[in-house]
């Protein structure tokens, strides 16, 4: 089950428009406190900007959602940075735009294109996931039944990870909670009964989506 979308890791992105050189900066969060920690690493990063313009959303539910123009014209820089996160249905987000002044003032409409083009250009280099309720166990059985394992994995019900060796293979399995009871039937049918699971962890998730997000949006 879909949780929520947001960002697969930070992304960056830059462009001069009209002499403004603008920098913009994506980062996944999942707190003020994470994004607030974020801005403060990039003001701090570039002291000599003419603005820092932050903007974030957090919350599966969206329950929180704050910009700043930062000193730019009201609603040309921050609020286009949260509208464009919303319009992606992005959560857990927080982005970062930096502009050095080029010397020729872009107009409202100038600004509000700048500022939101290069926030969406970081978005897409930090890659959009869906995040998804995922279970995840431990599994031990011999290593005979390994290879016969490892060509059910590539039907993509679920993953093997973090191999240990010892006198039997233990794995780490992960998959979705519909496909759970299946997925141990695999497991169980596979080595004939002599799987021995571990107790199952609920988390979540990132699966990867629309990698060409800049050109289709």
């Amino acid at each position: 089950m879909i949780l929520f979308r947001t960002i697969q890791q930070e992304g960056s992105a830059e462009q001069v428009i009209d002499r403004s050189r603008f920098i913009a900066f994506a980062r996944p969060v999942s707190s003020k406190e994470e994004a607030d920690a974020f801005f403060a690493e990039i003001r701090e990063r570039y002291k000599d900007a003419t603005h820092v313009v932050p903007a974030f959303i957090v919350g599966r539910k969206k329950e929180l959602e704050w910009a700043s123009d930062a000193g730019e014209p009201q609603g040309t820089s921050g609020p286009p940075i949260l509208a464009m996160l919303e319009k992606e249905d992005l959560t857990n987000v927080a982005v970062a735009v930096v502009r050095y002044f080029g010397g020729r003032l872009l107009g409202t409409g100038g600004l509000v294109r700048a500022y939101s083009s290069t926030a969406k250009m970081a978005v897409g280099d930090a890659g959009i996931a869906d995040a998804s309720e995922r279970v995840s166990f431990t599994a031990s059985f011999a290593y005979t039944a390994l290879g016969k394992l490892r060509n059910r994995e590539k039907e993509g019900a679920f993953a093997m990870r973090d191999p240990a060796y010892a006198e039997d293979v233990t794995v780490t399995v992960e998959t979705s909670p519909e496909d759970e009871e299946t997925v141990r039937g695999i497991l169980t049918e596979t080595t004939a009964g002599s799987v021995r699971f571990g107790p199952a962890e609920r988390t979540v998730g990132l699966v990867p989506i629309s990698p060409d997000f800049t050109e289709k949006r």
